[in-house]
C-alpha cells in the first residue's frame, strides 16, 4: 500500500503553526484538537519544522514556568524527516520504527500535502490484516 492510498482513506489535513507562534499555543491547540503534532510551516508554505508533545515536555524540563513563552522557531524539531505519497506502507513503518517518529508530513513537489501518524499506519495494518482475515474465512469456506 502507498502512503497516498492512506491519505485518500483518511483525508489530507493537516494543522499547521507559524514559526513565531508561542509554545502556549501550540498547547491550547493540541489539546483542543486532540492531537499529537503541528507541521510548522514558514512563509513559502515548505515544511520548517514539527512541534510535538515530546517537544513540549522536553521545553517544560528544561525551561520551567519560561517555557510557554518560547517561540516555536526555537522549540521545533528540524530538519524533519518526511515521506512522499508514492512511498510504501512497509518502508514507512521501519523508517517510523527506526527513527523513533510518531508524525511524518507528506511532502509533494515541495508542497506539504498530509501527515501520517503511527496510529495512522497501526489503524491502516490493522485493517488489512481484517481483510486478509476475512478473505482466508472465504476461501477455507467455499471448499
Amino acid at each position: 500500500m502507498k502512503i497516498r492510498d492512506l491519505l485518500a482513506a483518511k483525508g489530507d489535513a493537516v494543522e499547521v503553526t507559524a514559526l513565531d507562534a508561542t509554545i502556549a499555543d501550540v498547547v491550547a491547540r493540541l489539546t483542543r484538537l486532540g492531537i499529537g503534532a503541528l507541521v510548522v510551516t514558514g512563509t513559502s508554505g515548505t515544511v520548517d519544522g514539527i512541534i510535538s508533545e515530546r517537544d513540549v515536555v522536553r521545553v517544560l524540563a528544561a525551561h520551567g514556568d519560561g517555557a510557554l513563552a518560547r517561540l516555536v522557531r526555537d522549540e521545533m524539531s528540524s530538519p524533519v524527516t518526511t515521506c512522499s505519497p508514492d512511498d510504501e506502507m512497509t518502508t514507512l513503518m521501519s523508517l517510523m520504527t527506526e527513527r523513533r517518529i510518531r508524525h511524518l508530513p507528506v511532502v509533494e513537489a515541495g508542497r506539504l500535502v498530509g501527515l501520517v501518524s503511527i496510529g495512522d499506519v497501526v489503524k491502516s495494518r490493522v485493517d488489512q490484516l481484517e481483510r486478509d482475515r476475512r478473505e482466508l474465512l472465504e476461501y477455507v469456506s467455499a471448499r
